[in-house]
């Protein structure tokens, strides 16, 4: 599967905004399956399942692989072709409900798979990564360290895409699955009785 960068068409961010898209393009990412397996799994209407997959398809964002006889019907399956990604400047430019809509859907699957993630062990591996870093800057260094940011999921993107030659030769062999996580947004004001300048190490620096 190849990563689509810089998407700045407006239907492709419309799109990849609405919650059960994002949820319908997150399972086809990972298998094959079909609109009424989709709805199944996440407990959706088969008619809603059914319209955003057409949707989706449309767009050019999964393909159709295959159709099965099921009760004198045909079942399609779809699969994901890209993996995409918004740029910053198709984001900066959508509506502001379009915006809420993608950051909320996307909050919420991060935090199914973390909390999934963690009861089930997934953070135990002695090179798992968990960090907050709370940063103060001026415009300059958030413009350089959204740049950083930026490079680190390319040159990640290009070791997935080695690994997944690798795992093809070795069928699959030793796979392993993480989820990465990158954040960088602007902090809440933080309230009057915790208010402190920040230390060293970049956490708030407690009162005494």
């Amino acid at each position: 599967m190849r990563t689509l960068h810089d998407i700045t068409d407006p239907r492709l961010v419309k799109a990849l905004a609405h919650p059960l898209r994002i949820q319908i393009l997150s399972i086809l990412e990972e298998r094959v399956a079909s609109p009424s397996q989709i709805a199944e799994e996440i407990d959706a209407p088969l008619g809603n399942v059914s319209y955003h997959v057409r949707q989706l398809a449309d767009l050019k964002l999964i393909s159709l692989v295959k159709t099965t006889p099921v009760r004198g019907t045909l079942e399609h399956y779809y699969r994901a072709e890209i993996r995409p990604r918004i740029s910053d400047r198709a984001f900066s430019t959508a509506p502001n409900l379009v915006k809420q809509a993608g950051v909320g859907s996307t909050l919420s699957q991060i935090g199914d798979a973390v909390n999934k993630a963690a009861a089930e062990g997934g953070f135990s591996r002695s090179d798992a990564h968990l960090s907050r870093l709370p940063i103060v800057l001026d415009a300059e260094g958030w413009t350089a360290v959204a740049s950083e940011l930026e490079g680190l999921v390319d040159r990640i993107d290009k070791i997935q895409r080695a690994s997944g030659k690798r795992l093809l030769k070795s069928d699959h062999e030793g796979e392993l699955r993480g989820e990465l996580v990158t954040m960088l947004f602007e902090a809440a004001e933080p309230s009057k009785g915790s208010r402190g300048k920040p230390s060293r190490d970049g956490k708030a620096a407690r009162k005494r």
